[in-house]
């Protein structure tokens, strides 16, 4: 008779504390540290099984952190079934303070495991992680860029130095009139121009890294894809790329609803009895695609009802009639409303609202649920 043995992983980059969990018995045993290898893990529990003596069936698990898929796909590799674990949806306790060590952490992942506590992080496979990687870095320069910005603004304003020729910075004036900034102390100006070198230097990067992300978007893998998503408004190939690589397979939610809810989308609720009151948005799951989706959403709070840019009509061309019908109804309703709620609140909720049914609509495009 083979013998079900649940094994919580509590790991770190520099050690890893597992132990086992036997659910007839209701029994923690065998919980050992040992340096981050998984071949440690592996000998492990073929000394388990050998003190058992008979067979076993491990299931393996950890919480999703800083080691993501590599641990899993090295212990896959041996014939080991592995799960990620999402730490928000595990059991926990309710009591604020107590104690936290390794071993706990292990055991409580274990029991996870056993009684099904938990909800699995989907693991991409290689080709789309590796796009998410590439996505991530090009998102990281821009921030990076960001910084620069802020930095070379703060640094002329510290020192008097202020632009009146036009209202918006970062143009080509602008940049003409940051070249042309003197200072009175030399080390200044070259602090200036080194800022600005840093600009241009990421600026050019980050071009460089979109142009890589638009080809990439059109392999055979992902440009039907692409082409589908980019008939919203607001998203572009690189917006609708990260969504593909970040979310994986679509289908494996079975409802939009799910689907906005793991972005983190929809809102909060804290009830009891017969009081019911609902928060913001519970910002769980992946913010990755919820910070890129309410980013687009911005768009929906320009232009006219039902009016077409010529810019989403070269997008949408080469798409089947009923695709670009979904994303026609999808685009009027969501500008209608984004109007509807800014003219009754503020901007950023219906900017978020529109964020949460765009997310719904998009699942509706890529799971063909377009009726």
């Amino acid at each position: 008779m083979t013998s079900i043995i649940y094994v919580g992983m509590d790991v770190h980059t520099t050690n890893y504390t597992v132990c086992c969990y036997d659910i007839k018995n209701d029994k923690i045993f065998s919980e050992l540290t040992m340096e981050a290898d998984h071949m440690n893990v592996v000998k492990y529990l073929e000394r388990i099984e050998q003190n058992i003596g008979g067979d076993c069936h491990f299931q393996c698990g950890y919480e999703a952190g800083s080691l993501g898929y590599s641990l899993y796909h090295q212990l896959a590799d041996h014939g080991i079934e592995c799960v990620i674990l999402a730490p928000s949806t595990m059991a926990t306790t309710t009591r604020k303070k107590g104690i936290k060590t390794d071993k706990r952490d292990a055991s409580k992942i274990a029991k996870c495991l056993a009684y099904n506590m938990y909800s699995p992080v989907y693991v991409l496979d290689g080709e789309d992680n590796a796009i998410k990687e590439y996505i991530r870095m090009r998102n990281d320069t821009k921030e990076a860029l960001k910084k620069i910005k802020q930095q070379t603004l703060a640094l002329c304003m510290r020192h008097g130095k202020r632009f009146t020729e036009g209202r918006n910075y970062w143009t080509m004036r602008h940049l003409s009139w940051l070249k042309n900034v003197t200072f009175n102390e030399a080390i200044l100006h070259e602090t200036l121009r080194e800022y600005l070198t840093l600009y241009h230097q990421l600026a050019d990067k980050i071009a460089m890294f979109d142009a890589r992300i638009s080809e990439l978007s059109h392999t055979e893998r992902y440009e039907e894809k692409v082409k589908k998503l980019t008939c919203f408004i607001g998203i572009k190939e690189h917006t609708a790329l990260a969504m593909i690589v970040e979310t994986g397979d679509f289908k494996r939610f079975p409802t939009a609803q799910h689907y906005a809810s793991y972005i983190g989308l929809v809102p909060g609720e804290e009830s009891s009895g017969d009081t019911v009151r609902r928060t913001g948005i519970t910002k769980a799951g992946n913010s990755h695609i919820r910070k890129i989706l309410v980013e687009s959403a911005q768009s929906y709070s320009r232009g006219a009802i039902g009016a077409k840019s010529a810019a989403l009509k070269a997008r949408q061309k080469g798409n089947a009639p009923e695709v670009i019908a979904y994303a026609d109804k999808a685009n009027e309703r969501l500008r209608r409303k984004c109007y509807k709620i800014a003219f009754r609140s503020k901007r950023n909720i219906a900017v978020t609202a529109v964020a949460r049914e765009l997310a719904c609509f998009a699942w509706g495009m890529m799971t063909n649920n377009t009726a």
